[in-house]
């Protein structure tokens, strides 16, 4: 079995990513998608533990799993998964993704965006130095996920 977090800040491509991953056949979860994450408490988003641990204990034999999302607690699971993937782009390519994005409100709020750019600058630095490879997704989508998917081969 195969276990990859594809990770980074909201407008990096992370949910497009998950979409051409799953459209290609593979298992390809979301975690933004109703019921895998929630605000906490405190205002921070989190994943839904009890039902990723399910999920990263479900997997048998050769089965491939991608996870896709970027959450405070996300940390728990690292050691669950064979490869982290940084997905990143500059600051100015996120905020016209995150202005022009259909798929998902976040971000539009002037609020959202200050955070989002703020995260860039204080999280994201920290999920680099988790990953295990970073990719740039200023290229093409085919692109990025030819990449992702030559993991599977290492």
């Amino acid at each position: 079995m195969k276990r990859i977090l594809l990770t980074g800040m909201s407008g990096t491509g992370k949910s497009t990513v998950i979409k051409q991953l799953a459209a290609r056949g593979y298992k390809a979860v979301d975690m933004d998608e109703p019921g895998w994450s929630e605000y906490a408490p405190d205002g921070e988003w989190v994943w839904c533990e009890d039902r990723v641990q399910a999920l990263l204990s479900s997997l048998k034999g050769d089965e491939i799993l991608f996870l896709s999302g970027c959450a405070i607690n996300q940390v728990k699971f690292y050691s669950q998964f064979d490869e982290i993937v940084l997905l990143s782009a500059p600051a100015a390519v996120i905020v016209e993704r995150l202005q022009t994005r259909t798929n998902n409100p976040y971000g539009k709020h002037p609020d959202e965006l200050a955070a989002t750019l703020e995260n860039l600058e204080t999280v994201e630095p920290l999920l680099r130095k988790s990953a295990d490879h970073e990719i740039d997704t200023r290229v093409s989508l085919d692109e990025v996920v030819t990449a992702i998917l030559r993991l599977l081969d290492g």
